[in-house]
């Protein structure tokens, strides 16, 4: 698929979703329409499984097919393969069709069999070992609402209306362009960040923040046992690693219902198999699920400055996450417990990128003695990146990105980059070109000094600062003034004061030809 396709594709979903923008907020449409995408999505994989294994057979279109032993051979293999099931009479086409027929009344009528379809989907993986990843899927998906119409009648109609539209669009799967439509899925995320506000940052982190994070945990590296991200929002995260390098494994968590499942729907859209992700619904702070594995690639743009419990959960004081670093970070202040429940998970050949806000790097206290152990006692901090402020859906302040590895090669310093300045403006935020994220990648990779960008302070320069990594301790920024030509100055002055005096001595002669008195 070209590049103008894509965009056509993008384009044509866009438009659909805005057939729910009128009647609702904007992650609340958000939840319906991804959730149709997805179903149209699981349609046209089993359809398409389905044919395959019917080549040879009378009937080989599965739309058609009402044998019931082959079709339940057909679930049988398609709960080992795709890890759900479909019937014939489930599949998209048949229920958008059905609900867009010409006939009035109960022929038309299908939001009842839709419930029930998006219910039979999460019921056929009981039992299997894709039922994890399948369960309660659509449960945000309430066409009941009233949101959707205040009759059943316009709901209805609604809904049948959208997935008509979406019903003639190709996804063109079979010709194994699932990147594609993951992508055009990504891009439907990011329209609805964008007029989400602050709860954009629920879920969503901009695409090209997740380019630079996703860069530095696989830099020189083709393929990725495992990544995760422990606040992993709609894994979009997650899935961009895999843009930079083969990833054999996806883990993550994310304490918001409807965004956990947004994630498990973004993992299958982009064709990772369920055997390959495994995202969990939880507290990470509170109740971690993945303590037991060790990541190579570990990222996060957790909830700036979030509450968590702290020294109010006395479990937390002897936590082997966080019990080495002899303090917890402040219960009002949870990036640094972030930090920490990052570095426990990380392998001893990976690499951790986190985002956080600038206070992080300065604040005293309990976070003062955390960024200590971590930069004198463990030597784990490898980077400190600056980004430019209002870069985040939801906040305009500036954030930073530390980097973090247990085997440093350049174990005798820290890099400081300052890419604060360095932003476009689109619309109201401000955003990063790929010039701009490549530059970033390229100082990291090099370490070398760079005026008023980056540099590599040794660990001495460090604790002479006492550990507060404020990067323009570190990366002088300072324009020196143009200097000033006084003599100019009083020369232009004095240029000033004549040709006022002339203007006023006009204004004086015209009003004495109009016989009125002068203002001066």
């Amino acid at each position: 698929m070209s590049e103008e396709e894509k965009k056509r594709l993008e384009q044509q979903l866009w438009k659909i979703a805005n057939e729910l923008r009128g009647k609702m907020d904007a992650d609340e449409f958000r939840d319906y329409i991804l959730g149709f995408i997805f179903y149209k999505y699981l349609s046209e994989k089993q359809l398409i499984f389905a044919n395959r294994l019917l080549e040879t057979e009378e009937i080989s279109d599965y739309a058609k097919l009402t044998d019931e032993e082959d079709i339940e051979a057909i679930r049988e293999e398609s709960l080992e393969k795709l890890g759900y099931f479909l019937r014939p009479n489930e599949l998209f086409r048949a229920v958008a069709k059905r609900g867009n027929a010409d006939t009035e009344g109960e022929d038309n009528f299908i939001l009842e069999d839709l419930q029930s379809i998006l219910n039979a989907i999460e019921q056929s993986t009981m039992g299997t070992e894709s039922e994890d990843d399948f369960n309660k899927l659509f449960e945000d998906l309430d066409l009941s609402s009233t949101k959707l119409g205040r009759t059943v009648e316009a709901r209805n109609k609604l809904i049948a209306k959208v997935l008509s539209h979406l019903d003639v669009i190709d996804f063109k799967l079979e010709s194994g362009n699932a990147d594609v439509l993951g992508d055009a899925y990504e891009y439907l995320i990011a329209q609805f960040a964008s007029g989400a506000g602050k709860k954009a940052g629920e879920f969503y982190t901009p695409q090209q923040v997740s380019r630079i994070l996703a860069k530095l945990v696989t830099l020189d590296k083709k393929k990725i046992k495992s990544a995760y991200d422990p606040a992993c929002g709609s894994g979009s995260l997650l899935l961009r690693i895999a843009k930079e390098a083969e990833v054999g494994a996806f883990y993550g968590q994310e304490l918001n219902r409807t965004t956990y499942n947004l994630a498990r729907m973004n993992m299958i859209l982009h064709d990772v198999h369920f055997s390959r992700f495994d995202i969990r619904q939880e507290d990470t702070l509170e109740e971690p699920q993945h303590l037991d594995e060790r990541f190579e690639a570990v990222v996060a743009n957790p909830p700036f400055s979030a509450k968590w419990k702290g020294k109010d959960n006395p479990l937390n004081e002897t936590d082997d996450r966080f019990a080495q670093y002899g303090s917890l970070a402040p219960s009002s202040k949870a990036d640094f417990a972030f930090v920490q429940h990052m570095i426990y998970q990380l392998s001893d050949n990976g690499t951790a990128a986190i985002v956080l806000p600038h206070g992080a790097l300065f604040r005293s206290g309990a976070e003062g003695r955390i960024r200590q152990h971590i930069v004198d006692d463990l030597n784990y901090l490898d980077a400190v990146i600056g980004l430019p402020q209002n870069l985040f859906y939801g906040t305009s302040i500036p954030a930073c990105i530390l980097v973090l590895k247990k085997c440093r090669v350049h174990d005798d310093n820290i890099l400081f980059i300052d890419a604060s300045a360095e932003f476009e403006k689109v619309g109201t935020q401000n955003v990063l070109t790929d010039k701009q994220v490549e530059r970033i990648i390229s100082a990291y990779s090099a370490r070398s000094p760079i005026e008023k960008y980056a540099h590599p302070a040794l660990l001495e320069e460090i604790r002479a600062n006492d550990f507060n990594l404020n990067i323009p301790r570190y990366v002088e920024t300072f324009e020196e003034p143009d200097l000033v030509d006084l003599n100019q100055v009083t020369n232009e002055l004095r240029a000033l004061e004549h040709n006022i005096s002339e203007a006023d001595e006009k204004i004086r002669a015209f009003c004495r030809e109009l016989g009125i008195s002068s203002p001066f």
